[in-house]
């Protein structure tokens, strides 16, 4: 006697209730995704759309479109489709935008520096040493400096903090000893009457610089005339500073030949650095180097800069706007602004890395 059959009800309205969850799932995604394309596509026209008089109007207008499809006739089939249509026409039209050399820029940020290099002997063209009077007034100076390789003794990180605790801009500096020391500096290259923008910086909206100049220019602007920074002086433990000051120079003169965008996450200040090395010879990813406000606590735990007191002293003692202040702009900035603090910089001891 075969057994009774069970019927196949209760499982049959199992599936029926599993395939509606997980295709209610699948339409909550996709409509997920559609929200965050459009968001971008409208932040693209908004930033990015040449005509600057109509830039508003035709973000308004995408996003108004896209609300109204979304909102009023999502069960029609061609909703979803037009939607993803229209943000990858934005994003195909995006990309073809591409970074310029030749703008109305900035005074401080119009020249740019290059390099040449015969043999131990490197020659940068365009050093800038703006004399301050103010942030904005201010006298342009531009030298060529000539260094040897071989006089190269030491590299600092300064970590300059314009507000939040979490975000900072980074400026390593080299030690050539008689030579003098080289400061350089991965910044947004900005137009006449544009500032930074965060936002902005996410889309095609700067493009990226590297700045070469004396600390008497890009340390000192932040110290003595801008208001409201804090700059912290960090000596490196640098088995691989001769690596890292030729990767700069090869940055340096790419810029100077290609122009390249600037991203806020992507090619920033701090991962534009990170970048410059071959992949296989980067350390690890950490959150740190995006919240870069934490990267002198990421380096202290790496040991690439001095552990012999708590990351909390070593961080006081770093501050240098009041030696800054009373330097100025004496002949001797770079000297003065390093004394009253002792740290253990220059040994390789260890095997720092670099981020």
């Amino acid at each position: 006697m075969n057994p009774p059959r069970m019927t196949g009800f209760p499982l049959g309205k199992a599936k029926r209730c599993l395939f509606r969850m997980v295709a209610f799932l699948c339409q909550v995604l996709m409509w997920l995704g559609l929200f965050a394309g459009s968001l971008w596509a409208f932040g693209a026209l908004w930033f990015d759309f040449p005509l600057d008089s109509q830039r508003a109007w035709v973000a308004v207008g995408f996003g108004i479109t896209v609300i109204l499809v979304g909102g009023f006739m999502r069960s029609h089939w061609w909703a979803k489709p037009g939607i993803a249509m229209a943000i990858v026409g934005v994003m195909l039209w995006w990309f073809t935008l591409q970074p310029r050399q030749y703008r109305d820029w900035v005074p401080e940020l119009a020249l740019l520096p290059y390099a040449t290099q015969v043999g131990e002997e490197v020659t940068l063209h365009n050093v800038r040493h703006l004399d301050y009077r103010t942030e904005e007034d201010f006298t342009p100076h531009y030298e060529r400096r000539l260094l040897d390789l071989r006089n190269l003794r030491g590299m600092d990180l300064f970590i300059c903090y314009w507000g939040s605790r979490y975000m900072a801009h980074p400026i390593l500096s080299f030690d050539f000893g008689c030579d003098g020391r080289i400061c350089f500096s991965i910044e947004t290259r900005r137009e006449r009457g544009e500032s930074y923008s965060a936002l902005g910086g996410l889309f095609r909206q700067f493009e990226l610089t590297c700045i070469v100049a004396d600390e008497r220019d890009v340390i000192r602007v932040r110290t003595n005339y801008r208001k409201g920074e804090e700059v912290y002086l960090y000596p490196l433990k640098a088995p691989f500073m001769r690596e890292s000051f030729l990767e700069y120079l090869q940055t340096v003169n790419e810029l100077h030949e290609s122009p390249r965008w600037y991203h806020a996450i992507t090619d920033n200040c701090t991962s534009a650095i990170r970048h410059q090395r071959a992949a296989s010879a980067r350390t690890p990813w950490d959150w740190r180097l995006l919240v870069n406000g934490f990267v002198d606590e990421l380096l202290y735990e790496r040991g690439s800069i001095d552990r012999s007191v708590q990351f909390e002293e070593l961080k006081r003692r770093s501050l240098i706007n009041a030696r800054a202040m009373e330097a100025n702009g004496a002949s001797d900035f770079s000297e003065r602004i390093r004394e009253g603090f002792q740290t253990k910089a220059l040994s390789s001891e260890g095997a720092a890395k670099k981020p």
